[in-house]
């Protein structure tokens, strides 16, 4: 009923609005767009909330609810006492201004830069900065797995990056700057990208110079469904990753100009490769460490898996998995 109601005020409110003009009408607008972002994103919480189940401190599942904080319902544990709410110790906790995070959350869909977004919703470029990888820490992990049928799975290769080190372990490269040598190395950071036909997608970033049998083994297993056929190129640390693992594999060799063999290729792991470089390029150099993350994000904007930051944040709360 309260729901109800709130929505019908919205309509009455809006039309009232549209019939303003001037500065006073922008700004009372811009009141009401961060009252009406507040709710929505308080009703996500509070969903999230109904499906706790255990205690963040103990792990215990004797919870009862202690109060309301700052609009979000707070609990205590029978076991050991504490208490907490839906984002204690979750990368979330402690962010405020939760009537901005959906106006950031679009700006993310819209992939805009750090400074780009903090102009937009009016915060300061740096927690603009922890904003994102604080949004990104468990939507990166929101997959819908495991890939069945054909998965193809291949690497590519971007140069390490420190940026942002007080610590460099390296003397440092004027504007990014280039390898000393050509093809993939020690200087290069590996991303492994494994995807299936029907558009699900895992990537891992393994470590830097070239994928090995082992790093392939500690990534791919649990992600992969039984009977699936992989399909790669001809690199042998494929061929010996699916001989231990007793995987049907069958390869393609593109350097030898055989790109295709009836149904396995690995372009559709290629074609994702190339939209994540490309995309990547408007952030001007992003550092090794965050790599995972801007996977994630990229992840997200993919086909439209997400169009509205109401739903992202719910990836982001790990309520929905894409």
């Amino acid at each position: 009923m309260e729901t109800q109601q709130f929505e019908a005020a919205q309509v009455q409110v809006l039309q009232w609005l549209t019939q303003l003009t001037g500065k006073q009408a922008d700004e009372l607008r811009n009141i009401f767009d961060r009252c009406s972002s507040l709710a929505e994103c308080l009703a996500i919480l509070a969903e999230a909330g109904s499906k706790l189940r255990h205690c963040p401190h103990c792990e215990g599942d004797r919870l009862y609810r202690h109060g309301v904080y700052r609009g979000l319902q707070r609990y205590r544990c029978r076991q050991c006492g504490a208490s907490f709410n839906v984002l204690t110790k979750t990368p979330l906790a402690f962010i405020r201004l939760r009537e901005k995070w959906l106006p950031f959350l679009q700006c993310m869909l819209h992939s805009m830069t750090v400074r780009g977004a903090a102009k937009a919703i009016g915060i300061h470029r740096n927690t603009s900065f922890r904003w994102r990888h604080r949004f990104l820490a468990m939507a990166k992990d929101a997959r819908a797995l495991p890939l069945d049928g054909i998965v193809e799975a291949d690497e590519t290769y971007l140069l390490e990056s420190q940026k942002g080190s007080r610590h460099l372990t390296r003397p440092a490269r004027r504007r990014g700057g280039s390898a000393s040598h050509r093809g993939p190395g020690k200087e290069h950071d590996c991303i492994l990208v494994a995807c299936n036909r029907s558009g699900k997608a895992c990537d891992f970033v393994p470590g830097r110079g070239p994928v090995t049998a082992q790093q392939l083994h500690d990534c791919l297993p649990p992600v992969l469904a039984p009977g699936i056929l992989l399909a790669t190129d001809s690199a042998v640390a494929y061929r010996a990753f699916a001989t231990a693992a007793g995987i049907a594999h069958e390869t393609v060799n593109p350097h030898a100009g055989i790109r295709v063999n009836g149904l396995i290729h690995v372009q559709t792991v290629n074609s994702h490769h190339g939209r994540f470089k490309g995309w990547l390029g408007r952030f001007l150099g992003v550092a090794s460490r965050h790599l995972p993350n801007y996977l994630g994000w990229r992840h997200v904007l993919d086909a439209s898996r997400v169009t509205l930051p109401q739903h992202f944040l719910r990836v982001a709360l790990m309520l929905d998995v894409i």
